[in-house]
């Protein structure tokens, strides 16, 4: 298993984990609407800016690309692992990489947790701080856990900063 970046080349297969975890995960825990808002916001424009940031990337085991994650400044973006390899430790690593590169420059780092995650992020010592609710078509609420942790800081911090989500409907 293997953390590195995304490339550009690497768009179609991404777009594949994201939608194929989205349409596989999340229809157990929220309604038709949520889970095609979560697939328009992935879209493929959006993949090739995660990775224009150079803050995304893959990990990879024997040639596959099994998950991803993104940040940025100290907001984790997005963490997704194809459904037949959760629960064996490739999300963690995804975590770990995203953890460690933040924590270059930040001692404390947020994302919004959907509801599929949350035990993840606590499993890995993040609190709630707060609950948040998107408002999609026909009265369907996207509903989420807002969550923070204190990282072990290399360098000298800087000041915190948080990001809103960066929901547009589409």
């Amino acid at each position: 298993m293997e953390y590195i970046t995304a490339t550009a080349e690497m768009a179609d297969e991404i777009y594949n984990v994201l939608h194929t975890t989205i349409q596989t995960v999340y229809p157990k825990y929220y309604p038709k609407e949520v889970v095609d808002f979560f697939c328009r916001h992935h879209s493929r424009e959006h993949i090739l800016k995660g990775i224009a940031s150079g803050n995304m990337g893959v990990v990879v085991d024997k040639g596959i690309i099994i998950g991803t994650g993104c940040y940025d400044d100290n907001h984790i973006t997005g963490v997704y692992v194809l459904p037949d390899y959760q629960k064996q430790g490739f999300g963690s690593k995804i975590m770990d990489c995203l953890e460690a590169e933040i924590s270059k420059q930040y001692d404390t780092v947020f994302l919004e947790a959907s509801l599929p995650a949350v035990f993840l992020y606590e499993h890995r010592g993040y609190k709630t701080t707060g609950h948040g609710a998107y408002e999609l078509k026909n009265n369907v609420k996207l509903v989420y856990e807002i969550m923070e942790k204190k990282l072990n800081v290399r360098q000298a911090p800087v000041p915190n900063k948080i990001t809103k989500p960066d929901f547009k409907q589409q």
